[in-house]
């Protein structure tokens, strides 16, 4: 159905301009995805080319000179890279390892103060896989400083299956100190397109709008992004596939005494036992490539859910790093030869082909 919409964008000519916010198509797509699921005040939408566009545009627009932000610690380093270029000093968060990775909010109430402009709660985080029940988002939403405002990351939202777990979509449409970044990237499979989107009061994206006025959309990707939101189908069956791997994943992992951390979403953390460069450089030597490396967590790599083969791949690997039947020393990089030859996930597992 992508590639279809996309090849239909083109072929009718659709290759100009899209207005700022978004093609109507791609906007009421949002809003009845929103409808489906009984959430009808979805009135507010603004699209970018990625939710890495979202991001900046979001922060820059909200974040004044002097002013600052809460983000997670670990989170996805791009809230770091943006506030850095702003010239912004980095205010993290602790998130509670004993408490299934909850945002300790002790630690953000002793860290808020006068110049705090919002918070950033990245739900399911990453790379952690790990989420805050709704109840305890609005709590935190009500406890924020009067002008500032709950940035919610809902990135891998579609991949939760637990019944506890709740996007927060209503909170973004019906409070006025919380804005929500979807993607299409995960569980749409459209990384390569570049289609995000805020949804949020309209005084805030307006704000955003004005910052991103530049911004067109591509054709192809809203379309594309349409027609994935009218595939009624497609997420749950997407979301079952993942769930189904992942639980194998973790059950062997359990199997083997490995150490990891429980995730709802398609990456999870794993105990390298070592430092995780090592492991990571240990496994690209049997042609398996994982994601990154946290400095808050230099013995942990992160692992994104693949296909059942890739996964079945990944475990005959893993089991050889780990029991020493293959090492590779630290700091071993990939010639360029080699990284034409790789198919892989962003920050996550790729296998050669």
């Amino acid at each position: 159905h992508i590639i279809e919409a996309a090849y239909k964008a083109m072929r009718d000519g659709k290759n100009g301009y899209a207005p700022s916010p978004g093609i109507p198509e791609a906007l009421e797509a949002i809003r009845g995805e929103a409808a489906r699921k009984g959430i009808t005040t979805v009135r507010d939408v603004f699209v970018t080319s990625g939710v890495s566009e979202t991001v900046d545009l979001c922060i820059s627009a909200l974040v004044n000179p002097g002013e600052d932000i809460l983000t997670p610690k670990p989170d996805y380093p791009l809230y770091s890279a943006v506030l850095c270029k702003l010239g912004i000093a980095l205010n993290a968060y602790d998130l509670n390892e004993d408490d299934a990775w909850q945002p300790e909010l002790a630690d953000i109430e002793r860290k808020v103060t006068p110049r705090t402009r919002g918070i950033v709660l990245i739900n399911p985080n990453n790379p952690t896989g790990t989420y805050l029940p709704l109840s305890e988002v609005t709590r935190l939403a009500d406890a924020l400083p009067k002008n500032a405002i709950l940035v919610l990351d809902a990135a891998y939202a579609e991949y939760v299956t637990t019944t506890e777990y709740e996007a927060g979509v209503a909170l973004a449409t019906q409070r006025d100190n919380v804005v929500m970044t979807r993607t299409f990237s995960k569980i749409y499979g459209m990384a390569g397109l570049r289609c995000g989107a805020v949804i949020g009061r309209p005084d805030l994206l307006e704000k955003i709008e004005n910052y991103g006025g530049w911004n067109f959309m591509p054709i192809t990707a809203l379309a594309a992004a349409s027609a994935s939101l009218k595939d009624a189908p497609l997420v749950p069956e997407r979301k079952r596939i993942n769930a189904g791997i992942r639980s194998q994943v973790f059950a062997w992992l359990d199997r083997n005494g490995y150490s990891y951390v429980p995730s709802e979403s398609n990456c999870f953390m794993v105990d390298t036992k070592r430092p995780a460069k090592a492991a990571i450089d240990a496994l690209a030597k049997q042609n398996v490539f994982i994601g990154r490396i946290w400095p808050v967590w230099p013995t942990y790599a992160r692992i994104t859910v693949g296909t059942a083969p890739e996964m079945e791949q990944f475990q005959a690997a893993w089991q050889k790093v780990m029991t020493g039947a293959v090492t590779a020393s630290v700091g071993a990089v990939p010639s360029a030869g080699e990284l034409g030859k790789r198919r892989r996930n962003l920050d996550g597992i790729g296998i050669h082909v």
